[in-house]
């Protein structure tokens, strides 16, 4: 018989939110796989437990290596927990990659529910939480960074970001100019810990107030696009604006996405205005006079 796989939450600040199968599971676990091995004796001995199984690290570095190691361990039978610093395995932590090769060798994958940043800051943000989209760190690059936001700069959905404290202020600079300077967000520091703080308001407001410096764990909520009507535009007005972001160096399929987006339009109408507009001007050379010099 092959062993199990537990995904455990752990707190994402206050140690009395651990759940109660979490000093069960870590007791009884054969291998821990824990993101940081000195934070899971910590943990350990805060919830006074002393696990008996082997433990070993699992993080970003050694996630490909380690994960066959561990399935090998699983079909062998062994109960393997894993966990992370905090919150919930594979949400922008390690884990995705074991699961995905312990499902595909049959092993039986299930879970601790525990506390989790993105929901929580989702329901302290004040902001609409019927509907809404994870969308990870954003990229840390400007360029990519402002690409990435595009991609959901009409997203109706809320959406919901972690950041690195020293890259919020330039974060939260992309957003204002991506999704426009009004949009509303909430930026949640320190969840459930002592210093936890939430600041509300206009993304433009939020980036004045991130400018000094903001420390601790982040997570950014943003509104999601507000609903409007399509922009009836000429197809020339359409393939002029795809050109002028190809000009700024998009790709003309995220260009035509883009512009897709900001008019409410299909992304087939605006690809089919591009494509008349290139064909008007090949006609348009194709029939244009030779002068000759007497």
């Amino acid at each position: 018989m092959t062993g199990t796989l537990v995904l455990a939450g752990t707190p994402i600040g206050d140690i009395a939110d651990a759940p109660p199968r979490l000093a069960t599971e870590l007791t009884a676990a054969d291998v821990i796989a824990a993101e940081d091995t000195r934070r899971l004796r910590r943990l350990t001995q805060a919830l006074g437990v002393q696990p008996a199984g082997r433990i070993v690290s699992y993080f970003e570095g050694n996630e490909a290596a380690r994960t066959e190691e561990l399935v090998e361990a699983l079909t062998g039978g062994a109960r393997v927990v894993l966990v992370t610093d905090a919150g919930m395995p594979s949400v922008s932590d390690p884990g995705y990659r074991l699961v995905a090769a312990a499902v595909e060798r049959g092993v039986d994958v299930t879970a601790v529910p525990g506390p989790s940043a993105v929901l929580t800051a989702l329901a302290v943000s004040g902001l609409p939480v019927d509907r809404f989209c994870f969308e990870g760190f954003p990229p840390r690059k400007e360029g990519e960074r402002l690409g990435r936001l595009r991609e959901v700069a009409g997203e109706r959905r809320t959406l919901v970001y972690f950041e690195a404290p020293h890259r919020l202020a330039a974060t939260l600079a992309s957003m204002a100019e991506v999704f426009g300077a009004d949009r509303r967000a909430a930026v949640c520091r320190e969840l459930t810990k002592t210093y936890e703080e939430v600041r509300r308001g206009p993304l433009a407001e939020l980036v004045a107030w991130a400018a000094d410096g903001v420390r601790g764990e982040i997570t950014v909520v943003v509104q999601g696009a507000p609903e409007r009507s399509a922009e009836r535009l000429e197809p020339a007005e359409l393939a002029r604006r795809v050109a002028v972001r190809e000009e700024a160096g998009e790709r003309r399929k995220e260009a035509i996405a883009a512009v897709a987006q900001e008019t409410g339009l299909p992304k087939r109408e605006v690809f089919d205005a591009v494509v008349a507009a290139k064909n008007a001007a090949r006609e348009g050379a194709k029939g244009t006079p030779v002068r000759t010099v007497e």
